[in-house]
């Protein structure tokens, strides 16, 4: 019994067959920007970076990630909202840091200023000035 067609692979038909019966058009996620400032860290991770390092120095073997991971959340766990406090005002302070610079950042996309007006860096251009003034 001979096929209706013979050129189309059935792999092809169900590709084609896919997404025919959404309606919908698959969108493109927008790129991310580089130069967007980074999210502040909560207060747990604000401990758990101070954390790690005094881990790292009493337990020098250990190189289990997810150790380090649990050991540091009992620890959270077991505090009292009195001693996250520090923990949870440099968060705060790291926040507005960031909510700063963000609108500075946003102001500037906003104005047209998007920072291609030189390929160098501010290092560069510093050490070129440096390099005139001798």
């Amino acid at each position: 019994m001979p096929k209706a067609s013979s050129d189309a692979k059935p792999a092809d038909n169900l590709l084609k067959r896919k997404g025919a019966g959404t309606g919908r058009k698959q969108k493109k996620k927008a790129a991310k920007d580089p130069n967007k400032p980074k999210r502040p860290p909560s207060a747990f991770f604000v401990f758990m970076a101070e954390f790690r390092e005094q881990f790292k120095k009493e337990n020098p073997n250990n190189k289990s990630v997810a150790a380090v991971g649990k050991a540091c959340g009992s620890k959270w766990k077991a505090m009292t909202d009195a001693d996250k406090a520090p923990y949870i005002a440099k968060a705060e302070k790291k926040k507005e840091e960031y909510e700063k610079t963000l609108r500075a950042y946003t102001t500037g996309l906003a104005t047209g200023k998007d920072g291609e007006e030189s390929d160098k860096s501010k290092s560069e251009v510093n050490d070129d000035e440096d390099e005139d003034d001798e």
